[in-house]
């Protein structure tokens, strides 16, 4: 999630945004992938796309949601809640690190339908459990518990005075797994969410299963060199009377203290970082899912690729146990649209046989 500048043509492209915003509220907030067609069609030679169309996007969900009691443990579904025939839901916060954390489960209805292991849904910046996961857990519930939650400052998850850090995030993770007496899961990451799944994997690997990796990265550099120079750009006079200022005080926080938000927000991405030689071992199988028109240099998926086994000839050596995929036509924030494409793959990884014996003639 990025941005280029913060300069007047992309100012005029937010602002004719707007009609269609008010438009697409008035619909109810049902039109997710219409805005994400939109941001797709942006000239990605003169511009980034970047994090403010996820934040529009998040605010348009966020704004439909009604406010909600704090408690422990509450079966009680509200409208934002993701509901599907034949899928119980239950959520609830949990006390973790010092956070309330909003979480949710999805599972089938009959225990007998719940054939695959658990896994664990962790979202991109900026986003929240309906914004991202919308299609997708309907279809993965059908045969497994699946997780979600909102981390710290998103969704309705209330922000600290806590750092934000994906290894604080991924504590917040293992805490829930804990709380919910899951043993061990697979851990599915988008984003933000990819780099938190990662350091799930490395600081608590006993939890973790099988790891997916959607868009995400294990060090700074593994962003293309003009995505990770513009995180700097991003600060809250950009937001100036945006839809996302407006939702930031609608959750009950302090409007005085939005700048300090977003410069939290974005100081996740402004500290370097590099997990590389953690990430490579990594004992836990891991697919790694970058679109060819990412934010992810392709060299960074490759190299953790051949680190866990790939860059060999299967036929002649057998198939690793990690895998690889670069989607065609797919930008950082068009992986969401994806998903039709990714779900069939994503179950057979978490489901078979990673030994496998290589098919022949």
């Amino acid at each position: 999630m990025w941005l280029r500048d913060s300069q007047s043509p992309l100012l005029h492209k937010m602002s004719l945004l707007a009609p269609l915003l008010s438009y697409m509220h008035s619909k109810q907030c049902a039109v997710f992938t219409e805005i994400c067609s939109v941001t797709k069609t942006y000239n990605m030679k003169k511009q980034i796309i970047t994090s403010l169309p996820i934040a529009i996007i998040m605010t348009i969900v966020t704004s439909c949601e009604p406010g909600q009691k704090e408690s422990h443990n509450t079966t009680t579904v509200t409208k934002d809640t993701i509901v599907s025939p034949n899928i119980k839901v239950e959520s609830g916060y949990v006390d973790v690190n010092g956070l309330k954390m909003y979480y949710e489960v999805h599972q089938p209805d009959s225990h007998a339908d719940a054939k695959g292991k658990p896994i664990v849904l962790i979202h991109g910046s900026f986003m929240n459990i309906p914004l991202n996961w919308s299609a997708t857990i309907p279809k993965l519930a059908k045969d497994r518990k699946v997780i979600v939650a909102e981390m710290q400052g998103h969704g309705r998850t209330k922000d600290t005075p806590r750092e934000f850090s994906y290894e604080g995030m991924a504590d917040d993770v293992s805490g829930l797994l804990k709380h919910l007496k899951i043993e061990n899961a697979d851990i599915l990451g988008y984003s933000m969410g990819g780099g938190v799944a990662f350091q799930v994997a490395v600081r608590h690997p006993k939890q973790v299963r099988r790891l997916v990796v959607l868009s995400g990265t294990y060090a700074h550099n593994g962003w293309w060199p003009d995505a990770e120079d513009s995180f700097a750009s991003i600060t809250a006079d950009l937001f100036k009377g945006s839809p996302i200022e407006k939702q930031y005080g609608s959750l009950g926080n302090d409007p005085a203290r939005f700048p300090e938000y977003i410069k939290k927000v974005i100081s996740i991405d402004l500290k370097p970082y590099d997990w590389s030689e953690a990430v490579k071992n990594i004992e836990a199988p891991i697919f790694m899912v970058i679109g060819d028109a990412d934010g992810v240099r392709y060299e960074h998926a490759l190299e953790l690729f051949r680190a866990k086994g790939g860059g060999k000839m299967g036929d002649m050596h057998g198939l690793p146990e990690s895998r690889l995929a670069i989607i065609p036509g797919t930008t950082h924030i068009g992986m969401l649209l994806r998903m039709d494409w990714l779900l069939p793959m994503i179950p057979v990884f978490l489901d078979s046989d990673l030994n496998a014996t290589p098919p022949t003639f």
